[in-house]
């Protein structure tokens, strides 16, 4: 049972509270007494708000039912539509000339472009892993994976698996470095002279950098020597060690090729965790502390042996005109608060009221991020004095607004200049992406990302289309008009508010982690589009993922696109539905399986064991990264034919039971899984998943969070009264 102590007239958990007085506000310079005052007058102030505009939200998606529920067509009027979604206040007017003015940005963000890494912030060692994911071993992401054919054979290293990979990073370092004259599968010797770097082929012929100037610098420690090279913005490293078993095949000693990879990085507060009380808060904010510190560490076994994990150091270098280059070490780390639909009892109100999870989320991950702005050496996150802030799940430019309200007063209250709180929006809500511009223009000042999440933004299409008819299968949603519009819409609004420069204009995560060569096939897409980032899964994927903003001359792509004609709204309006299409019953059984097959093989774990993300096998045994943004799509998709008839209610309850012996078949080497099958009733994660099918079209714009949050509350609690 949660205990609580006073603070200010509000009453806050202990264990919260402990870490706030104890372990966060010492050396911030700022007071306990004033930290709660000013958190009490915000909640005060701006609760309310918060409330009135979620119930706005209620009574736009009631009247978009209505509209919808009256006509029941199979083809929208464009015209009326539009016309009806303005006269609701859904659809605003843009502003116009809007011009993010952003400053002391740092350069990750304002001027590279490059991947950027999610992880859970709940997980220390994942929070260390990819923070230090800045820098990836090329040979080690192409050896591992299905990146290129083939596998390695036998426990040791794999000398032929090897050959095959310094091959295909030869041909990246051609792409990236050319060489007068000759490949880099052909080098033989590379040596400094003066400022210089000669390499010499393997006919003896010396060469040189068909650009000169891509040579950085470089850094010895013994036999070890590393060339640093900058190519569109990135750097690459080239080491050599003769001693070592890969640099001793080599005629050059080449013993791997390290790209800068993961250049920001999300430690995530929200989808990819499973925070649903005081407990879970504070170890979130605790390893956020230690990222903003400096100090987080981990210790783990690993062969038999612990292993302690921590933050890279610098990667300090000789530069080409003899001084010392400092580079980041780490991705730069933002920080993902949750949206503003949920309450937490973490805090309670004098009246005993719950805190909205978002300002809670605001007032102390910025408490804690001032260690960090207080640092002038040693490990730092933001060398311009920026606070990072990712918000999601905004519904419209009001909302949007809101959020910067709140960061002003959190700001004041922390005794930060304004706008040292950058905010990146996400851009993942139906009513946000239709009025981007507007979104933007409320945010202008601190705004440093855009960035789609077509996870969620698909599951909102379904929910706010809910009666419009059913939808097509969730994999025909890919082929939809308005998802390729939504993914373009935010490049044209990105570009025309003049973002480049001040931040970035980000797409979406690559949701199958073991997929590598299929990633590098496809995820080019993304920097030819115009974005500066894309989300990965993993280091490794952030490694091979950079190659393609050495593919990509993201600036210049950015200039060419900037003359195109702006997406069509009337496409992004337009609902995915089947109209007059027929599925055939098995095709809708298959569907159904799959949805069901997903969302259990996912719920199953965040109830059961606080897992808030999953690589979870789909009904193919194909692993897939799942969240709360693809459990809200297969719940809102179930929703969806259930309300209009393709399904039956005890047809979804069948298939969960049977795809709950599939699942379970799935975990049976994992000794912390509980199994669902047979026995059903009683089962919270079993039940949570089927209430989130059954009563998706109820839920608030179809989120998963207020039954996730309830139902691994009642696990918690039923594990401790066992």
């Amino acid at each position: 049972m949660t205990t609580y102590l006073e603070r200010s007239g509000l009453r806050v958990a202990t264990e919260l509270c402990a870490l706030v007085d104890s372990e966060i506000l010492p050396g911030t310079g700022v007071s306990a007494d004033h930290f709660w005052q000013h958190y009490a007058e915000i909640l005060a102030d701006l609760g309310p708000i918060n409330r009135a505009l979620l119930e706005k939200r209620d009574d736009i998606q009631a009247k978009i039912d209505a509209w919808h529920e009256e006509r029941r067509v199979k083809e929208i009027d464009p015209a009326a539509y539009r016309a009806f979604l303005e006269e609701i206040g859904y659809l605003l007017h843009a502003p116009a000339d809007i011009r993010v003015d952003t400053q002391n940005v740092d350069p990750e963000i304002a001027e590279l472009a490059g991947p950027q890494l999610v992880v859970p912030v709940s997980n220390a060692r994942f929070a260390i892993n990819a923070a230090n994911a800045r820098w990836g071993s090329l040979y080690d992401a192409f050896y591992g994976t299905d990146a290129l054919p083939g596998s390695t054979t036998g426990s040791g290293y794999d000398a032929e698996r090897g050959h095959t990979v310094v091959r295909r990073v030869c041909e990246f370092l051609d792409e990236a470095l050319p060489l007068h004259g000759g490949t880099h599968a052909e080098v033989a010797a590379i040596a400094l002279d003066g400022t210089h770097l000669r390499i010499t082929l393997a006919n003896g012929k010396d060469t040189s950098l068909v650009d000169v100037e891509a040579f950085a610098g470089h850094r010895r420690d013994g036999d070890r020597t590393a060339y640093l090279f900058r190519h569109n913005g990135l750097h690459i490293e080239i080491l050599l060690d003769p001693n070592h078993p890969v640099g001793r095949s080599s005629p050059a000693g080449i013993a791997d090729v390290v790209v800068e990879a993961a250049l920001t990085t999300i430690q995530d507060c929200e989808d990819s965790v499973a925070a649903v009380d005081a407990e879970d808060k504070v170890l979130v904010y605790r390893n956020w502390l230690g990222l903003m510190q400096g100090t987080l560490a981990e210790t783990f076994e690993k062969g038999g042996r612990p292993v302690t994990r921590t933050l890279s150091p610098d990667r300090i270098y000789i530069g080409r005109d003899g001084k010392e280059l400092t580079l980041p070490g780490r991705s730069l780390m933002l920080v993902r608060n949750v949206g503003h639909l949920m309450t937490t009892d973490a805090i309670l109100t004098p009246e005993g009221g719950e805190t909205p999870e978002g300002i809670m989320d605001a007032m102390i991950t910025s408490l804690a991020a001032m260690h960090d702005l207080k640092k002038t050496s040693g490990v730092r996150n933001s060398r311009k004095g920026s606070i990072y802030i990712v918000k999601p799940k905004m519904h419209g430019p009001e909302e949007v607004a809101f959020a910067n309200t709140l960061f002003d007063r959190v700001e004041d209250a922390l005794g930060l200049p304004r706008h040292t709180i950058k905010i990146g929006v996400m851009d993942e809500e139906r009513r946000t992406s239709v009025n981007l511009l507007a979104a933007i223009a409320a945010v202008r000042h601190r705004l440093v990302f855009i960035n789609t999440g077509f996870l969620d933004r698909t599951g909102d299409e379904i929910h706010t289309s809910m009666l419009a008819g059913p939808v097509v299968p969730k994999n025909d949603i890919k082929d939809a008009a308005w998802l390729s519009a939504y993914e373009n819409n935010n490049v044209d609004a990105g570009l025309a508010a003049d973002l480049p420069g001040h931040g970035q204009i980000g797409k979406g995560m690559w949701a199958k982690p073991d997929a590598m060569a299929d990633m590098l096939a496809a995820k080019i897409a993304h920097p030819k589009s115009g974005a500066s980032t894309a989300w990965v899964p993993s280091p490794t994927a952030a490694a091979l993922h950079a190659t393609h903003y050495h593919q990509v001359q993201v600036r210049a792509r950015q200039e060419e696109l900037r003359s195109r004609q702006f997406a069509s709204l009337d496409a992004i309006l337009t609902p995915p539905l089947l109209g007059g299409r027929n599925l055939s019953s098995d095709q809708i059984q298959r569907e159904l399986d799959n949805n069901a097959q997903s969302m259990l093989g996912y719920v199953v774990r965040w109830i059961d064991q606080g897992i808030g993300c999953s690589k979870v096998p789909d009904i193919d045994n194909i692993a897939l990264m799942e969240d709360r943004a693809t459990l809200r799509i297969s719940s809102q998709h179930i929703a969806n034919w259930l309300h209009h008839g393709l399904i039956t209610e005890t047809q979804v309850r069948e298939s969960f039971q049977r795809m709950a012996v599939v699942v379970d078949r799935q975990n049976a080497t994992d000794p912390a899984y509980r199994p669902m099958a047979p026995n059903f009733e009683g089962n919270i994660a079993f039940e949570a998943a089927l209430e989130l099918a059954i009563e998706g079209g109820r839920q608030p714009n179809g989120y998963t969070e207020p039954v996730l949050h309830r139902r691994r509350r009642q696990a918690k609690t039923a594990a401790i009264v066992q």
